[in-house]
């Protein structure tokens, strides 16, 4: 069976520890229980990632769907007159650089499998793919990731571009067109034969222009470290923590840590 035409209902199946059973609270003052509950939870919460909300969030309400595609679209519109010229700005600089299109359509895996073109800046010599078998042997992540510090394959107007991820700006219209919402986890071009069965719980959702593991180290980050991060956003995804992983998204671009 192809794996992408898997639903990802295992994130629904998956079963979470056992709950502990609370300790019995007779013959303890009142107060003294409040305070052991309240000393508990700041524990637990001091050592919970950021990320995580403390309960398990895999069914998510329409409300906040819906929600979440109406901020897709109001964001994007209210970019666009900014965004726009900047696309056109880095075209010209694309194609002043190096010779080729400037703007790409890479296929990309979406929600379910579905594959549509992800709209990008193109940062590599034309013939990029050809050169990659060449430069195999200098690949610095496990399979199926491919990624060289330094690139030989990137123009140098490319390396600016993906430094500051203006590579990404026309993602926007990805976004608007529904393919894409502003966070979730980042669409991937490998084949079905890439995913194991728990990989495919990523494609129960809509990809996203930015994610957890955008501003978790970014392309520091392993394919299954960044699956499990695609995992712990699933379950935990809201409103708020979308919020928070644009935030961070804006720090990490700034600081340009892992964008290469």
């Amino acid at each position: 069976m192809n794996a992408l035409s898997l639903p990802a209902a295992s994130l629904r199946r998956a079963k979470l520890p056992a709950t502990p059973m609370p300790m019995p609270v007779r013959h303890r003052p009142a107060s003294q229980t409040i305070v052991e509950q309240k000393l508990l939870h700041l524990t637990h919460a001091r050592t919970r990632p950021w990320y995580e909300s403390g309960s398990d969030r895999a069914a998510v309400s329409a409300s906040y769907e819906r929600t979440k595609r109406a901020i897709d679209i109001v964001v994007s519109l209210a970019l666009l007159p900014f965004v726009l010229p900047a696309i056109a700005i880095c075209m010209l600089l694309v194609k002043l650089d190096s010779p080729g299109p400037a703007l790409l359509g890479q296929p990309r895996t979406g929600k379910g499998g579905r594959k549509f073109r992800m709209l990008k800046l193109r940062t590599m010599v034309q013939n990029a793919d050809e050169l990659k078998a060449r430069y195999l042997h200098l690949n610095e992540h496990s399979y199926p990731d491919f990624k060289i510090t330094d690139d030989p394959r990137m123009t140098r107007c490319g390396r600016i571009l993906r430094k500051l991820s203006l590579d990404e700006l026309p993602q926007i219209i990805n976004v608007l067109r529904g393919d894409m919402t502003l966070v979730g986890p980042r669409p991937t071009s490998f084949g079905p034969e890439t995913y194991r069965l728990w990989h495919t719980a990523r494609l129960d959702v809509t990809p996203g222009l930015t994610g957890l593991w955008q501003v978790s180290g970014r392309s520091d980050v392993d394919f299954d470290d960044r699956l499990r991060l695609d995992i712990a956003y699933i379950r935990n995804r809201s409103l708020r923590l979308d919020a928070r992983i644009l935030l961070r998204t804006v720090v990490a671009v700034i600081s340009g840590k892992g964008a290469n």
